[in-house]
């Protein structure tokens, strides 16, 4: 049994040799600077304006909407809390839940503002 496996290393070493012994080839020329400008330019852009650029818009928005909380308010929080806006503070709001009930909230959290004159669409 050590008999085949020594052979059989010395004929996996024999084989190996020529592939080694051969010269290394030379490196293709890879592509140049604006080749690879050309492939990205695009990915770039799409990136751009189908990821980048609607979340800017998004969040400039939302920005708008939380600067615009007054009092009196209706407000939907992002944990599905719907509440009165009572005091409104730099950087939290305090929400009439029920009677006798009130939390404070970041503003951040707020995901849509009902005003009172808007109307609250149907169930349909």
């Amino acid at each position: 049994m050590r008999d085949k496996l020594v052979v059989s290393g010395l004929v996996v070493a024999l084989m190996a040799a020529p592939a080694l012994a051969q010269a290394a080839a030379a490196p293709a020329p890879g592509p140049n600077l604006v080749t690879q400008l050309l492939f990205f330019l695009p990915l770039i852009l799409i990136f751009y304006f189908l990821l980048i650029r609607p979340q800017q818009q998004r969040a400039k928005k939302h920005a708008e909407m939380i600067a615009g909380v007054k009092r009196g308010d209706t407000v939907i929080t992002s944990g599905g809390l719907i509440g009165k806006v009572n005091k409104v503070n730099d950087t939290e709001i305090t929400l009439d839940l029920a009677e006798n009930v009130r939390v404070r909230v970041i503003k951040s959290m707020v995901i849509e503002v009902r005003n009172k004159a808007e109307p609250v669409p149907a169930n349909d």
